[in-house]
């Protein structure tokens, strides 16, 4: 139930009612109409944007229009009243019952309130982490995992058909390095000496464990060979092993992908070429000389045909390169099979989740798609700026075991799962984050985690610990709460926390549209700011506290909404990947 989308198709019959009469123009185009909170809520519960859409299409004063449909409105019994605002805005003041009436169904649609049809099962490829596999995950993967893996959790909310994959880049140079790396780890656990690890190699000890593995199962047959003999070999276990511990990575945050696509199969399977032979047929693919890059001098350039992509058809400011100086494929070439594969898939709707790093490559995507697809898909780009790690205002040293960073596993050992996931989304993705050790575990309200947190506990209190003893024998199944007599939640404080809970269905919607998760933590920090300051009212005033003495049918209803809460906040929490507290130590 979306009081919301109710409200904006009572609108919506409003403005055809008077087109029928003769009021209005008859068909008029009402898809800009919506129904929403009003910015202020002295204006009322619904505002709706009707008369200001529909004034150019009727040729009439948005005033005009709205005095009409303010007229048939206010008909309507679950309308208490309704008000013109500034230039033409309907407000209107809904009926209690409305409010009432949407504890009852939160509670019996449970996990599933706030699901949206608005996807309608269209397919749509995340893609996240997608860290080079030389290593484990730092903390400069962590956000963009859990932003990824969140937008993942909202869109299949939403309704979307959502595939959550990773693409694994190990067809380049730095899988070579760490292959020689290895082999360095390799040859030490055979007994020999190999003094500093040299410049530009992996130094983290997390490699020893793959050169005793290898070392293990192979003995000494790597160790008098050519390079050129082993480096394959070592190339494959070494990256092997490092997806593997990625893999374990991710899933200490909850993490769990079912589509790994690699960038040496795309290679290997020629379906790169592929991809350049599809563009080339489409006239899309030339032979040309680039102007020199911008910055250099024109003695630092040497103009040379290359095989070039036309991405300035595309909204690109240049065409770009789909081969190197010695005839190998371009990473962007490989980018563009990449995406063409995932087309080919059927995933038309791209999402790619990237690091701060990649704001320059936006674009070229952008225009790769495009055209991949005919102009039918689409690539939302994604950036993830950089986090800040911080312990009481400091900066985190670095990690030994990693080497030369701070692994995601000393942050989710450090704080918790939890923690981590929900702090990464306290800012929207385009932002820099700071996380403070300290004051991401300290229990107090600048802390969102644990407010929201505590509001989910505090529900679970009310429910588990303090209402059997106050009410024996009474039944407090989720079925007896939702027939309570809700009419009796007629205070002011409750129903406007009724109202905040009505509004996650759309909430839903609008942060999927979006692309924007972190809209969830900040309606479940709102949401259990409304409450906390409801429970606080309570020890004020035990007339509104939630179990009344000697009035049961009141306890029940109260009970009842604080359950409806409960499965608000709890729904909320699995879209971010949170587990909600059920009590708080």
């Amino acid at each position: 139930m979306d009081v919301f989308k109710i409200f904006a198709r009572k609108v919506v019959e409003a403005v055809e009612a008077a087109g029928r009469e003769g009021q209005l123009p008859d068909g008029m185009d009402a898809k800009g109409i919506v129904a929403e909170p009003p910015r202020d809520p002295s204006h009322g519960d619904i505002a709706t944007n009707a008369a200001m859409v529909l004034a150019r299409q009727a040729k009439m004063k948005p005033r005009d229009i709205a005095e009409i449909l303010t007229a048939r409105l206010a008909a309507d019994a679950s309308v208490e009243h309704c008000d013109i605002a500034g230039p033409g805005f309907i407000n209107l003041k809904i009926a209690p019952s409305v409010w009432q009436n949407v504890v009852s169904e939160i509670i019996e649609a449970g996990a599933d309130f706030g699901d949206a049809d608005s996807g309608q099962s269209t397919p749509i490829n995340v893609e996240y982490v997608s860290a080079n596999p030389t290593g484990p995950l730092h903390v400069g993967h962590v956000r963009g995992a859990v932003y990824g893996d969140a937008l993942a959790n909202l869109l299949a909310k939403a309704g979307y058909d959502v595939c959550r994959e990773y693409y694994i880049n190990d067809a380049g140079a730095q899988i070579d390095v760490l292959a020689k790396s290895t082999y360095l780890r390799y040859r030490e656990a055979l007994g020999h000496d190999i003094g500093d690890i040299p410049e530009g190699l992996y130094p983290g000890d997390y490699l020893i464990a793959v050169g005793k593995q290898i070392a293990s199962e192979d003995g000494e047959r790597w160790l008098d060979v050519d390079e050129a003999d082993w480096l394959a070999t070592f190339r494959q276990k070494a990256a092997n092993a490092m997806m593997a511990l990625i893999r374990e990575d991710l899933e200490t945050l909850g993490i769990r992908q079912e589509t790994f696509s690699s960038e040496l199969a795309l290679h290997r399977d020629g379906r790169v070429q592929q991809a350049v032979d599809w563009l080339a047929d489409r006239d899309l693919v030339y032979t040309g000389v680039l102007e020199p890059p911008k910055g250099k001098k024109p003695d630092d350039w040497e103009p040379r045909p290359q095989l070039l992509f036309k991405a300035t058809q595309f909204g690109d400011d240049v065409d770009r390169p789909l081969k190197k100086s010695d005839g190998t494929w371009t990473y962007f070439a490989a980018d563009i099979a990449y995406h063409f594969d995932k087309f080919q898939r059927g995933y038309p709707n791209m999402i790619d989740v990237l690091g701060a790093d990649h704001g320059g490559y936006v674009k070229r995507m952008k225009a790769a798609v495009k055209a991949i697809t005919d102009s039918s898909g689409e690539l939302d780009a994604r950036i993830c700026q950089l986090v800040n790690l911080m312990d009481q205002g400091q900066p985190v040293k670095m990690s030994k075991r990693a080497g030369s960073f701070v692994t995601l596993r000393d942050v989710v050992d450090e704080v918790g799962r939890d923690v981590v996931r929900f702090i990464m989304l306290t800012r929207k993705n385009e932002a820099p984050l700071d996380f403070d050790f300290a004051k991401v575990t300290e229990q107090s309200r600048d802390n969102p985690v644990f407010y929201v947190q505590y509001a989910h506990a505090r529900t679970r209190s009310v429910i588990m610990r303090n209402a059997p003893p106050a009410l024996p024998g009474v039944d407090l199944s989720d079925a007896a709460l939702s027939g309570a007599d809700l009419t009796l939640l007629n205070d002011e404080n409750e129903l406007s926390l009724i109202r905040n809970m009505a509004s996650w269905p759309r909430i839903v919607e609008s942060a999927a549209d979006a692309h924007e998760p972190h809209r969830i933590a900040f309606y479940l920090y709102d949401l259990a700011s409304d409450f906390h300051g409801l429970w606080n009212k309570g020890k004020e005033d035990p007339s509104l506290r939630f179990i009344v003495e000697g009035n049961e049918a009141l306890s029940l209803a109260r009970i009842a909404m604080v359950r409806a809460l409960g499965l608000v906040i709890a729904s909320g929490l699995a879209v971010l990947g949170v587990e909600p507290a059920e009590e708080m130590r």
